[in-house]
């Protein structure tokens, strides 16, 4: 039997609108697009759904819950890319021993990690 591969995640907004430009602004979606009333954005193999629900307030209250990681291989142009798209950052870009992290928050709240590991710690998983 084939094992389950995590292949997306939902989240849910009072503005999906906003959210969803801010995403695709802040981090170059490879697909964007509208699905059932859901808006999708393809990034690699993943897709990130933004959608309304009336059970959810307009700033997450725990955002440490959940964290969204991006891997990117250039952590320094992407981190610019954020900062046009208005980007505040609950930690501004940093070298940790040769691996590059920071980590943003979306405009619901929520925490979004940019991660540039370096080939010793992608050889350390």
């Amino acid at each position: 039997m084939k094992r389950p591969v995590l292949g997306s995640l939902l989240l849910s907004s009072t503005d999906p609108e906003r959210l969803s430009t801010w995403y695709a602004a802040a981090l170059d979606p490879g697909e964007t697009s509208d699905v059932n009333g859901y808006r999708l954005l393809k990034f690699g193999e993943f897709f990130l759904f933004i959608d309304t629900r009336a059970d959810v307030s307009d700033k997450n209250p725990e955002p440490g819950r959940v964290i969204l990681n991006f891997d990117v291989e250039d952590a320094r142009a992407v981190a610019a890319r954020m900062e046009r798209a208005g980007t505040q950052w609950l930690a501004e870009l940093e070298d940790r021993d040769g691996s590059l992290f920071a980590t943003a928050i979306d405009p619901d709240g929520n925490y979004v990690q940019i991660i540039q590991l370096s080939e010793e710690h992608r050889q350390g998983m």
